[in-house]
């Protein structure tokens, strides 16, 4: 077992000077001038000190740290992915080590080897109290608080997207253009489903009332949970780029056909296009929607922020890579040069910047104004807004 090392009171940025005009993107928006407000350095605390942020530049971004967390990684180990859960934060290490933390105070949960080291890992999925992924082409699941394995099972496929279940069924997309039910508690197989045009199944989601997937030839369906019924369809022009979102009636699809789409699903009308917005770029990755905003990265343009309601950008960041967190009207922004550029949504413009050159990993919090963040020492950080 490997021990956790808490630290006292350190956090891991230093603030630094940015700022540019926003320019303007997509319909709806006119450009405007954007005044960014300017940061003087501190001096850098000594080594050994445990702090890397002198407070009150921490307090003058308008944040301060709810906690950090020294993890212990081996000599040349370094963090691969840090996931926001639900309450929990999930760290993986590139040989496979797993840590859960309580995402509230930074405690860790548990802490254990997932894999050999080597060995790929598809997907990390929360469902009650088991923590689901596909590891070594095997369907692996494992107990949301301890980590130990519950069930690992050869399905006789070969997997190609994170699996989903809700409480009856496994939903399992596998190489030969086939979406694979299960019952959930005996993994007896019950019947394949397919496309229409014989696409890859590259992403799915499911619940008690209704399974919707997406494909790489830009399909986006949606079938009944225990039966292979259509109960709608969409079609993008071109593959669905990362995983389908899903809020409330409504999916949001990043296509590689440089489109982000809004679909509203009803019962009796199915599938309808709510808003189409085109980024003039390649997308490679699903947005992020919080409640009011839609976020949106797209190769060589950055990040856009669209109003939810109506597809309409709010802003447009070229340098912007990822949303970290929101705050009422502020929306915190990691960039190509590792700022952290806060943007006003509701002005459309930046505020200023924070140096997060030391960030090696981010998790995308859309459910609260919370920030974390880790380097490659094995620290894990906490920010949160100054209220």
């Amino acid at each position: 077992m490997r021990r956790v090392l808490r630290t006292g009171s350190w956090t891991l940025l230093a603030l630094g000077v940015a700022g540019w005009a926003v320019a303007g993107c997509g319909s709806g928006w006119t450009d405007r001038p954007a005044p960014v407000e300017t940061v003087e350095p501190a001096q850098t605390p000594p080594p050994g000190s445990g702090s890397m942020l002198a407070p009150d530049l921490l307090g003058h971004a308008g944040l301060r740290t709810a906690w950090d967390q020294t993890l212990p990684l081996k000599e040349g180990e370094k963090f691969v992915s840090l996931l926001l859960r639900g309450d929990r934060l999930y760290l993986r290490s590139d040989r496979n080590y797993l840590w859960s933390l309580n995402r509230a105070t930074g405690d860790v949960i548990f802490s254990r080897a997932v894999a050999p080291p080597g060995i790929p890992l598809l997907g990390l999925v929360v469902y009650e109290k088991s923590l689901i992924s596909v590891i070594g082409n095997r369907l692996v699941e494992l107990d949301l608080d301890s980590g130990k394995e519950q069930r690992v099972s050869d399905l006789g496929l070969s997997i190609v997207a994170p699996p989903a279940r809700n409480s009856q069924f496994f939903y399992i997309s596998a190489a030969d253009r086939r979406l694979y039910v299960f019952r959930a508690d005996s993994l007896v197989r019950l019947f394949p489903v397919a496309a229409d045009n014989d696409s890859l199944i590259t992403t799915v989601l499911a619940d008690d009332g209704l399974v919707a997937f997406g494909t790489d030839a830009g399909d986006v369906m949606g079938m009944a949970p225990d039966a292979p019924k259509r109960l709608w369809q969409f079609q993008a022009t071109r593959a669905v780029a990362g995983p389908l979102v899903r809020d409330a009636n409504s999916f949001y699809v990043a296509s590689v056909d440089t489109d982000l789409y809004r679909v509203d699903v009803a019962a009796d009308t199915g599938a309808t296009l709510a808003w189409r917005y085109q980024t003039e770029a390649i997308l490679d990755r699903p947005p992020l929607v919080t409640k009011e905003f839609v976020y949106q990265y797209a190769v060589g343009r950055g990040l856009t922020a669209l109003v939810k309601a109506t597809g309409q950008a709010a802003w447009s960041l070229p340098e912007g890579v990822d949303l970290l967190a929101e705050a009422g009207a502020r929306a915190y922004v990691l960039t190509k040069a590792r700022t952290l550029a806060v943007m006003d949504n509701a002005a459309g413009r930046k505020l200023f910047a924070v140096n997060f050159a030391p960030v090696a990993h981010h998790a995308a919090n859309t459910m609260d104004a919370r920030i974390y963040v880790t380097d490659d020492a094995g620290r894990v950080v906490c920010l949160e807004p100054v209220l």
